[in-house]
């Protein structure tokens, strides 16, 4: 059974090599690594922040230049109505000057009708006699 024996003189000496080796460790590898993976991370966590940020001001952005080109297409349809208002307003003062040229028109030919017709009416009948002295004149030469 001396095999199974422990030996508490070289468990604490094992004991004092791990705290030794712990202590080595510690100093040169894990303090190191832990400080290097706590920069690495607010790194990360400052490039996530900045992301977020950045996306937030392009989401921001987005909605000011939407809100731009609404105004514009509603300035731009304000503009089109106005000029089709205008547009229309002329073409009815074109059409209302022309039909009152046109009826002027109409009226001086009609008077010039109206007295060409009285100035025929009224020598209508020394007309009438003169055809009829030319028509006797030829039937009848010698009635003249």
């Amino acid at each position: 059974m001396s095999f199974l024996s422990i030996y508490w003189q070289d468990v604490l000496v094992q004991l004092i090599n791990f705290a030794i080796f712990f202590a080595i460790l510690n100093v040169i590898f894990l303090r190191p690594v832990s400080a290097a993976i706590r920069r690495r991370r607010a790194y990360i966590n400052s490039l996530v922040s900045d992301y977020d940020e950045y996306q937030a001001q392009a989401k921001s952005l987005r909605e000011q230049a939407e809100g731009v080109r609404a105004s514009a297409r509603l300035d731009a349809e304000q503009r089109v109505a106005a000029a089709r208002a205008a547009g229309s307003n002329e073409a009815a003062e074109l059409a209302t000057r022309y039909s009152q040229q046109a009826a002027g028109i109409v009226g001086e030919a009609q008077q010039t009708a109206r007295r060409e017709l009285d100035e025929a009416r009224a020598g209508e009948s020394e007309a009438a006699r003169s055809v009829a002295d030319f028509m006797l004149d030829r039937v009848i030469p010698e009635a003249t």
